[in-house]
This record gives structure tokens, C-alpha cells and sequence, in this order.
């Protein structure tokens, strides 16, 4: 008798263990067959590709919300990611969901994003034809760019996931792209809100930008006032507003995951609060404004030495019949603060005399 392999008993152990809602890695489909791995699931296998993926090393050195900052303990695009997945694993778990896909989504789900985070976005899609989203830029590097233009075949739940995670201004659960198939898809989405709102918070007040009694206490009655309180009544309300979910109960029609009216209306409020008070206080309004001279400038000048883009991007585009303007999407998207920074300086900043090139 042959001895099943370690991922036919894992495949095995989901259907015993998860919800009859949760996917199942048997179920993945990739566009490109391969054979299975003998020792990882199908979402196991795509998280450990994002996990070794450049893009994903690169995150280390992007804004989060306060621009390459010195200090250790400001979140970066990395750390974020690492939060998202973090909590959006504890709510799949208690939902009997499948934690390798929420993983993988969770992991992927924020590799497009430009340098100087949300500031770079929007100066990217004032200049960019068919405007500039960082979701679409997510799923365009692991299909696309990765593997000098092979991508990396993840299957489609997890693409389906990174694309579709990003919300409407208005509601963290308004859909602006369309709503994942899969409930791991649709936790992710969730789960960077509240992630980020939290973390954003604690940053916020480290800077001196915020206090903590600033909140508004229409929000802080309802959802708790210290890190903690916020944290773990939006994970409980996502966990038992959805217990359906678990496979116990009459799911919505359609199924999708919400937060009881309560706490979203004290979550979207808390978000709006966020918005005034950090993300377009004045301060950074300014900062946004070098931040737009720096990457339009930058586009600019790759936008007229296209010889000046590596050479691996331009090879990709130059296959695909697209125009030279997505190789320069594709580099200035790739790059670090630090890098936009010191390659700005390289081309437009005059070298002290005497010094070394």
C-alpha cells in the first residue's frame, strides 16, 4: 500500500477540520499545471513564493503612512503586511477557515504599492494612463513581473484575493473592484482596516501627532480606548457576527463577511477621523507635495530615456505590445523610498566637486 504524501493527508485534514465555507486547497487552479509539491498544499505553496519574492523583500523599505522614518518603531509596508496576516489568521482560525490562503492573500496583497505609500499611489495615478492602483499592481507583479516576466503562477484564489482587497473610501466593507469568491478573500480585505487603523493610531501617537484622548469618544465608547480594547473588539465582532461562517448557522445571501452595524459605523467613523487628523493633517500635505514633485519628475525623465530603465522590465512590456509608459509604472512602483530618493539625487542633485561618482 503506498503511503499517502504529507499534503494528501493535509488536504485530508481540511476537509475534517474546516468549514464547509472555508476553500479547500484541493480546489486551487493555477493557469499553468504543474505537479503538486509532496509537502505543501497548493496555498501553501503560493505563500512561500510571495514569501521569497523581491517584491515582497522590498516592502521592508516602504511607507506605511509616516515617509521613511528614522525611528524603529514606525510601521513600514512590511510590518503592516505582517499585522494584516497576523490578525486576519486568528479570525480564519476561529472561523474554521483556510489560514494558508488568508496567509498568502494577506502576505501579497499590498506588493504593488508605490514608494511613500498612499502619497506615491496618488501621485503615480495623476500621471499614469488607465490611472494607477497599487491592488492592480499587486496582481500584475505576481502574474506579471516576477521571475524576469514568468510571474509566479499562484492560483487563482490568491490573485483573485490581492486584487480585490482594496475598499471605497466611504465604508471599509464597500466593495470598489468587486467581492472575492472565496471568505478568505473577503477577510483580508477586512482585516488590512482594521490592521492599519490600529497600528496607524499607535504610530500617530509615537509621532506626537495624536493623543490618545483625542479620539472621538462616540468611537472609543463603543470600541475601547487603549491598542488592545480597539484590536479585540473589532477581531471578536468580525469573529461572532460571523459565526454562520463556521459552518454552524444560515449564512447571508450572498455570503459575505460583514461587521455587526454598530461596529463598523464606530470603525468607519474612527477610519474618517484617521483621515482628518493624520493622513491630511498639513503636515503631510507638504510632505505629499515633494513627494508628487519626486516621482513626476522621476517619470519624466525614464519617460525620455527609456534606455534607462532595466533592461529586464522593458523586455517584459516590449513582449507583452505595451507601451514604454508601464515599464516606467513598473520601476518607479518597484522602488523603495530610500531608492526613489537616491535615484532622484543620482540624475537631478549636482555632485560636490571632488567627490567620488
Amino acid at each position: 500500500m503506498t503511503r499517502p504524501s504529507v499534503r494528501e493527508m493535509r488536504e485530508a485534514l481540511e476537509d475534517q477540520i474546516l468549514s464547509p465555507y472555508a476553500a479547500r486547497s484541493v480546489d486551487a487552479v493555477r493557469d499553468t499545471l504543474e505537479p503538486p509539491c509532496p509537502i505543501r498544499t497548493a496555498y501553501q505553496r503560493d505563500r512561500d513564493r510571495i514569501l521569497h519574492s523581491k517584491s515582497f523583500r522590498r516592502l521592508k523599505h516602504k511607507t506605511q503612512v509616516f515617509i521613511a522614518p528614522l525611528g524603529d518603531h514606525y510601521r513600514t509596508r512590511l510590518t503592516h503586511t505582517l499585522e494584516v496576516t497576523q490578525v486576519a489568521r486568528t479570525v480564519a482560525r476561529a472561523l474554521r477557515l483556510n489560514e494558508d490562503l488568508t496567509e498568502a492573500i494577506g502576505l501579497g496583497h499590498d506588493l504593488g504599492h508605490a514608494p511613500f505609500g498612499h502619497a506615491g499611489e496618488v501621485a503615480l495615478s495623476r500621471i499614469c494612463p488607465g490611472h494607477f492602483r497599487h491592488n492592480e499592481q499587486s496582481r500584475r507583479i505576481v502574474e506579471v513581473l516576477e521571475r524576469d516576466g514568468a510571474g509566479l503562477n499562484l492560483t487563482y484564489a490568491v490573485r483573485e484575493g490581492i486584487h480585490l482587497h482594496s475598499k471605497a473610501r466611504r465604508d471599509i466593507t464597500a466593495t470598489a473592484w468587486g467581492t472575492a469568491k472565496t471568505l478568505e478573500g473577503q477577510l483580508i480585505k477586512l482585516c488590512d482596516s482594521i490592521a492599519y487603523i490600529n497600528h496607524d493610531i499607535d504610530d500617530a501617537i509615537r509621532a506626537g501627532i495624536l493623543r490618545r484622548e483625542d479620539l472621538p469618544p462616540e468611537c472609543t465608547d463603543v470600541l475601547g480606548n487603549s491598542s488592545s480594547e480597539l484590536l479585540t473588539t473589532m477581531v471578536s465582532d468580525l469573529i461572532y457576527h460571523n459565526w454562520w461562517a463556521t459552518g454552524e448557522g444560515t449564512p447571508p445571501d450572498p455570503p459575505v463577511l460583514k461587521m455587526s452595524p454598530p461596529i463598523l459605523a464606530a470603525t468607519n467613523k474612527l477610519r474618517d477621523f484617521l483621515y482628518q487628523h493624520v493622513y491630511w493633517r498639513p503636515e503631510a500635505t507638504e510632505e505629499n507635495e515633494k513627494v508628487a514633485f519626486v516621482i513626476e519628475t522621476l517619470y519624466r525623465y525614464f519617460l525620455s530615456h527609456p534606455e534607462a530603465i532595466p533592461i529586464e522590465l522593458r523586455t517584459i512590456v516590449e513582449r507583452r505590445g505595451e507601451p514604454i509608459e508601464q515599464a516606467v509604472v513598473d520601476y518607479i512602483a518597484g522602488m523603495t523610498d530610500r531608492y526613489a530618493l537616491a535615484v532622484f539625487k543620482q540624475i537631478f542633485v549636482p555632485r560636490t566637486w571632488g567627490a567620488t561618482p
